[in-house]
């Protein structure tokens, strides 16, 4: 024990012991979905990604939803194969594949459905009929290949034939409200499911026509999606900030009520674990959360956090990916982590569907002394070597940093300060286009204003912008009349403007007077 007055007491500590770990240990299923590397990608547009679809045959293709244009992918390779399909006169909706994957079909803002062939990208089929957006299209999960159902905000249901571009049956009054979820049955191709913005979810069986709707189900809340799980016996539908599972075979029993994000769930899809190939339902949120929900033990076993809200979610047929799309249209792929062939045969724990990659390696880094005994290190390029340099860093302004922020004033204060009159005329167009113009002038202090109206006594005769500054220099006076009167600095820089503008004034019409001397001397001289 240490001397003194503030001497510490000493606890001994028995060898061997240590203390407990305070990090929850994670379940094998956590660690599985854990394993998806996720990557974003944007799709290039600003539009919400409203709806992921995966080709139900291999390789699996993907296709995403975003304003008017379908984006359709070849695979999970990190979509360098990307294409376009913009044939949409308005906001593409509700992609379906058919049970082949030989036809793809979405519905728009217009109330036109349109099936493509993936391949070619080419119109097949246009079904019109619908006077309303459509937000629902659905192909049948079976063997039927000739039909699909739609909904939309006409709140009509249609049965098509899609080979002669016909209905088939037309369900008026099906709901009260917007039909924005639907889902084709697992089991039968003939029955299918909706679901609407009046609360209820309906099962329709098109071979009964008299009495086609064989259940009712209250959600309680408007609903974004509804979803058959894989044995057909049992819905998930989603509205408001939970996700209900119902009993169909039961009668349309209530069986369990999922309240795990904090905001609107906006869509569901299921997936499936690597170890027992069990089903899971997962959820995305505008909470920004992706949870994974085992609908058998009635509990999550996973969740993820996303930096923007959430509007779709799908899950490869294959387990290789699984992909969520965002507010922002940004599309999050998550991948699983390749192993080698030697690692994947040794682990038991490994997922049936694992990428094997032979000869897979990482890529070493300078902290590694194998580094700097690598093949190749002392050698030099040849003369026809082809190099890569790096891409230049763009270095962004301070005042578009802040136009991007949406932070207007600071950015007319931030290029004025920069006196270079060309970025300034450029930010106050854009703040023209914006109409923001006029509330940032409004808004300047004393000291921002004196530096305005010094770069207009500048400027303000510059050929190129003389009308606009003239209209500015107006403008800038009537608004801030008062506080022009009641500071000296800005009277003298007003008395400075007005000045200039005389001396314009009165040198335009010197050069009228002479330009009216000129021109009958140059008509003679053409004679």
């Amino acid at each position: 024990m240490s001397s003194g007055g503030h001497s510490k007491p000493y606890f001994p500590v028995e060898s061997g012991l240590q203390p407990p770990s305070r990090k929850p240990q994670r379940t094998p299923e956590a660690k599985y979905w854990r394993s998806f590397k996720t990557d974003p990608h944007t799709t290039g547009l600003l539009h919400p990604v409203t709806a992921l679809e995966f080709s139900p045959s291999a390789p699996h293709d993907l296709v995403a939803a975003s304003s008017a244009t379908l984006l359709l992918h070849e695979g999970l390779s990190l979509l360098p194969k990307s294409h376009h399909i913009s044939d949409f006169p308005d906001v593409s909706y509700s992609p379906s594949f058919r049970c082949d994957g030989s036809l793809l079909a979405s519905g728009c803002e217009s109330g036109l459905i349109q099936v493509f062939d993936p391949k070619t990208r080419l119109i097949l089929r246009r079904l019109r009929s619908h006077r309303r957006p459509v937000r629902v299209v659905r192909y049948p999960k079976l063997s039927d290949k000739l039909h699909l159902f739609s909904g939309g905000d006409d709140a009509v249901l249609n049965y098509w034939d899609v080979a002669v571009e016909s209905v088939v049956s037309t369900f008026h009054g099906a709901h009260k409200d917007y039909i924005r979820g639907g889902s084709a049955s697992p089991v039968s191709p003939e029955v299918f499911a909706t679901g609407s913005y009046d609360h209820t979810v309906r099962l329709w069986d098109v071979r009964v026509p008299n009495q086609p709707v064989s259940g009712v189900f209250d959600h309680g809340r408007p609903i974004e999606c509804v979803l058959f799980l894989p044995s057909g016996g049992l819905i998930a539908t989603a509205g408001g900030s939970s996700v209900k599972i119902w009993d169909v075979i039961g009668g349309g029993r209530l069986v369990h009520t999922m309240d795990g994000h904090n905001k609107t769930v906006t869509s569901l899809c299921v997936g499936r674990t690597g170890t027992a190939n069990e089903p899971r339902l997962l959820s995305v949120s505008l909470d920004g959360y992706l949870k994974v929900f085992d609908f058998a033990s009635f509990k999550f076993t996973s969740s993820m956090r996303f930096p923007s809200p959430l509007m779709s979610v799908g899950f490869s047929p294959s387990g290789h990916g699984r992909v969520v799309g965002t507010s922002n249209g940004v599309i999050y792929i998550g991948q699983r982590k390749a192993k080698s062939i030697e690692s994947t045969l040794s682990d038991k724990n490994t997922m049936l569907w694992d990428p094997i990659i032979a000869g897979d390696t990482k890529a070493l880094k300078p902290n590694n002394f194998r580094y700097f005994q690598r093949q190749g290190k002392d050698e030099k390029l040849s003369e026809g070597a082809f190099v890569l340099k790096r891409a230049k860093k763009v270095r962004v302004a301070e005042h578009d940093r802040l136009l991007k922020k949406f932070r207007h004033r600071e950015a007319l204060v931030s290029v004025l300060n920069n006196k270079n009159p060309n970025a300034v005329i450029a930010v106050m167009n854009e703040l023209v286009a914006r109409r923001k113009l006029l509330k940032c002038l409004g808004n300047l202090d004393v000291g921002e204003l004196g530096m305005l109206l010094g770069f207009l006594h500048k400027y303000v005769t510059l050929p190129k912008h003389a009308r606009f500054l003239m209209t500015l220099v107006k403008k800038v006076i009537q608004m801030r009349a008062e506080d022009i009167k009641a500071s000296e600095t800005l009277q003298r820089h007003a008395l400075n403007l007005r000045r200039m503008v005389r001396e314009e004034v009165h040198i335009q019409r010197s050069l009228q007077e002479i330009q009216g001397i000129i021109s009958p001397l140059l008509k003679l001289a053409r004679r």
